[in-house]
């Protein structure tokens, strides 16, 4: 397997002091990692998660590493809408600036499930909390350009377990086909990619810039519906980083290079790969940027209609 690829030593050296970030998730794995990551560096980091208690606790053990570091727990519930709502005008009203957003917060190859407000879970906690979210934090992310927002997507917007990755703007919600929790996955992953293409439309000149990026398989706990976390942590550990797994830090590494990079804002829609699993196997390595070998990824007809569609769900 290709080695991961790692940001510039630079970058995780440079100084963050009186900037602030909104990382969703950052309660465990490649979240915590990176809020953790941007502490170190002198930013305010608030983690927005649905078990606030479990990143308190994660933030009392950075503290007590770090006195310095400046991190924040907040309630967020990707999938209620209300939730999401109270979240935003918490931020908007506590803060006078936003550095960056990422959309890190995802679940993963669940079984045939319901948000509080009818999506199908994967598309609505993965894509359509974070679309309003990105929506009510837009003006804050405006007034503080430059600034940046990072959708994690996946390599399995290509194609998961066999599933190629799809949009269907019509059936979000499987009420019309059979469910299928790896091509909801792969479903839920691509619009997250493509909306970071709709964003990057809607945002040129105001000095935001959206990306979408892939983390690497990564050793968290988004396999519980797929595999036991002690089966993958321990049992098969070993022979699963042979075959490509890498760990949080590591996985950590391109969102930090979306925040962080000077050159990023030049490619402003772009998808920026970790190593993965693609159905083109040159595409095997990464890159930063990828151009996604799923057409659909590239489909400027299916970024709007999806954006449409995800504006007329969000305010209903």
């Amino acid at each position: 397997m290709p080695k991961p690829l790692l940001c510039d030593p630079a970058l995780l050296s440079r100084d963050l002091s009186g900037r602030r970030y909104v990382v969703t998730g950052a309660n465990a794995g490649i979240g915590l990692v990176t809020a953790k990551q941007l502490a170190l560096q002198g930013a305010h980091v608030v983690l927005a998660c649905r078990r606030v208690a479990e990143a308190e606790a994660r933030i009392s053990e950075i503290v007590a590493e770090h006195p310095n570091a400046k991190l924040e727990a907040r309630e967020l519930d990707l999938g209620s809408l209300a939730s999401v709502r109270r979240f935003a005008e918490r931020v908007n009203a506590d803060f006078d600036r936003l550095d960056g957003l990422v959309n890190n917060a995802g679940v993963m190859n669940t079984p045939k499930q319901t948000t509080a407000d009818g999506f199908e879970m994967q598309i609505g906690v993965n894509h359509l909390g974070h679309f309003l979210l990105t929506e009510l934090l837009l003006d804050l992310l405006k007034r503080s350009a430059p600034s940046r927002i990072v959708n994690v997507s996946s390599c399995f917007h290509d194609k998961a377990m066999g599933r190629d990755g799809d949009v269907k703007v019509d059936d979000l919600f499987y009420d019309q086909r059979r469910y299928d929790g790896w091509e909801a996955y792969a479903q839920s992953k691509l619009a997250n990619l493509l909306h970071a293409k709709g964003l990057a439309k809607r945002l040129e000149g105001t000095g935001v810039t959206a990306v979408s990026v892939h983390p690497g398989w990564v050793r968290t706990n988004l396999a519980k519906h797929s595999m036991p976390l002690w089966v993958q942590d321990y049992v098969l550990r070993p022979f699963l980083r042979l075959g490509g797994m890498i760990e949080p830090w590591e996985g950590a590494q391109t969102t930090l290079h979306c925040l962080l990079a000077d050159d990023v804002p030049k490619h402003a829609g772009a998808f920026f790969s970790q190593t993965g699993t693609y159905r083109d196997k040159s595409a095997n390595g990464g890159g930063w940027p990828l151009r996604s070998p799923n057409p659909k990824a590239n489909d400027d007809a299916l970024v709007e209609s999806l954006w449409k569609k995800s504006e007329a769900l969000v305010s209903a």
